[in-house]
């Protein structure tokens, strides 16, 4: 039997799933929450770090 077929939805959400939109309210508001710093702290390490979600939170850890 053939293995299962990858659909280009599945690929995609894992990629998204490690990226932190810093011009999206509800991403920003999120890992706000999840690290218990302000939405201008998280969107200033957008902006220092990039976009990925592992730097954003090592940084904003400090």
């Amino acid at each position: 039997m053939a293995a299962a077929k990858k659909t280009k939805t599945a690929r995609g959400r894992k990629q998204d799933r490690a990226r932190v939109a810093g011009g999206q309210k509800y991403e920003v508001g999120y890992e706000s929450k999840k690290t218990g710093r302000s939405a201008s702290a998280v969107k200033k390490a957008v902006k220092k770090v990039g976009n990925s979600r592992k730097r954003i939170e090592k940084r904003l850890e400090r």
